[in-house]
């Protein structure tokens, strides 16, 4: 399908953003530089007492007689919770819990803005004697996976292949199809774009369905654009709804690309979302995040699984680098089933002359309120205590399989084609690759670690 956008002749792609030298100030032994907890769609680091490094900061903890332990409960699509533990091995040795939210205006490379979400579906193709609007605004960072009521796809019933020119001289097309295929494969697909009249900007976008004989569903939308500065993005969306061949189980599938790229400054960020969801509970999710601003890059990996019966398994993994050499970074793990499990972690840095410091953390919970707590830094740290404490999981989703149905009723209408009587569709048992099956980050974008 060819790559798709918003339009891009009218708003600016806000790219500009100004990014102060770097200035790192020398600390004593007795601190250490870690990654503040952020929302886990916020890969953004957000400090307190504060050194600046561009629009990013990093947070100076002191390591003397207060050991912090860091844990996010685990990421989500929205209304994560972050929480950062500290025990006083002076005074009690029970855990505390402060909650703490990063703030959006750390974010080292800042989203362009976005549109405003259509709450109903309308036609913006039609009536045909116009051209179709341009939208001109680029993906937002960190917003996950729309739902489709966001998107507004509205596919023509019939085949259309028309252009034009504006008043303001700028020109536009739109194209309308189908394709048959095997299986009772069938796609119906909806392409349109422009330019402006000097072809310093261009904007394209196309939406599809596609369904076949085997009950197999999907909706989708794929965009790009560019403007006048040389800005240039890419995003593309969908959803499936598919029945397991092994387990004859319905299974809904999202997922989300998304790329900008700045023509005036070395920046650009890509992340990848994908979540699946089974009628049996069975819910696995996560994203795959990276990005520069100037001499500064950032990545970040977080994952969440549910088995439906209680298991879960949650991880996250970031971290940054200056061209400078200062590298940092953070990584948890958390495995529960009823109320017994364990977490443990780790948060680093390293100077640019390879100074390298760490500190990792570990609890067992038992299941009968009683929690080991342990761990060690490179500086001299350690404990090992057991303490009475509460434990705390999310053995289901937030947002699970009825949630997911209840959004997609679009993708639950779409008509396959009538299966002739005695004729049945090929089954192909081998097993799908995953959305984040690919990692190869797009080009010029910074590699993962």
């Amino acid at each position: 399908m060819a790559a798709s956008s918003r339009g891009l002749s009218t708003t600016q792609f806000d790219f500009k953003l100004r990014v102060a030298p770097l200035n790192v100030v020398p600390l004593p032994k007795s601190h250490v530089l870690e990654l503040a907890p952020s929302k886990r769609r916020k890969l953004c680091f957000d400090f307190a007492d504060r050194v600046r490094l561009g629009s990013g900061s990093i947070r100076c903890c002191c390591s003397d007689s207060v050991t912090p332990i860091r844990r996010t409960s685990g990421p989500g699509n929205g209304g994560d919770k972050n929480e950062e533990r500290r025990f006083d091995t002076k005074k009690n040795p029970h855990i505390h819990r402060v909650r703490v939210q990063a703030s959006p205006a750390a974010m080292p490379f800042a989203s362009p803005p976005s549109f405003p979400k259509q709450e109903k579906y309308f036609p913006r193709c039609i009536p045909r004697n116009s051209g179709p609007q341009s939208r001109d605004t680029p993906p937002k960072r960190d917003t996950g996976i729309a739902n489709e009521k966001d998107w507004g796809i509205s596919l023509l019933n019939e085949n259309v292949n028309e252009s034009g020119t504006n008043e303001d001289g700028s020109t536009w097309y739109r194209e309308s199809g189908e394709e048959l295929g095997e299986n009772g494969y069938r796609c119906r697909w909806t392409r349109m774009g422009g330019q402006s009249y000097d072809g310093s900007s261009e904007w394209k976008e196309t939406w599809w369905e596609k369904s076949d004989w085997t009950g197999y569903k999907e909706l989708g939308v794929e965009k790009s654009g560019r403007n006048s500065e040389g800005d240039s993005w890419w995003e593309t969306w969908q959803e499936n709804l598919h029945q397991d061949e092994w387990s004859n189980i319905a299974r809904i599938e999202r997922s989300a690309q998304k790329q900008a790229k700045s023509g005036t400054e070395n920046a650009g960020w890509y992340e990848k979302w994908w979540e699946k969801y089974d009628a049996k509970g069975w819910t696995e999710k996560g994203a795959h995040k990276y990005g520069r601003l100037n001499e500064q890059s950032w990545w970040e990996k977080w994952g969440e699984h549910y088995d439906g019966r209680g298991s879960v398994l949650k991880w996250t993994d970031k971290w940054a680098e200056t061209e400078l050499g200062t590298k940092w970074g953070d990584k948890w793990e958390e495995r529960f089933f009823k109320g017994i499990g364990s977490r443990h972690g780790e948060t680093w840095h390293v100077s640019p002359s390879s100074e390298r410091w760490s500190r990792t953390w570990g609890e067992e919970h038992f299941g009968n309120g009683k929690v080991h707590k342990y761990g060690n830094s490179t500086t001299g740290e350690s404990w090992d205590i057991v303490v009475d404490e509460e434990t705390y999981y999310e053995a289901e989703p937030h947002y699970g399989w009825a949630d997911v149905v209840g959004d997609s009723t679009q993708l639950l209408s779409i008509e396959p084609p009538e299966r002739p009587p005695g004729v049945f569709p090929n089954i192909d048992f081998g097993s799908p690759l995953s959305p984040e099956a690919n990692d190869d980050p797009p080009q010029d974008l910074p590699p993962s670690q």
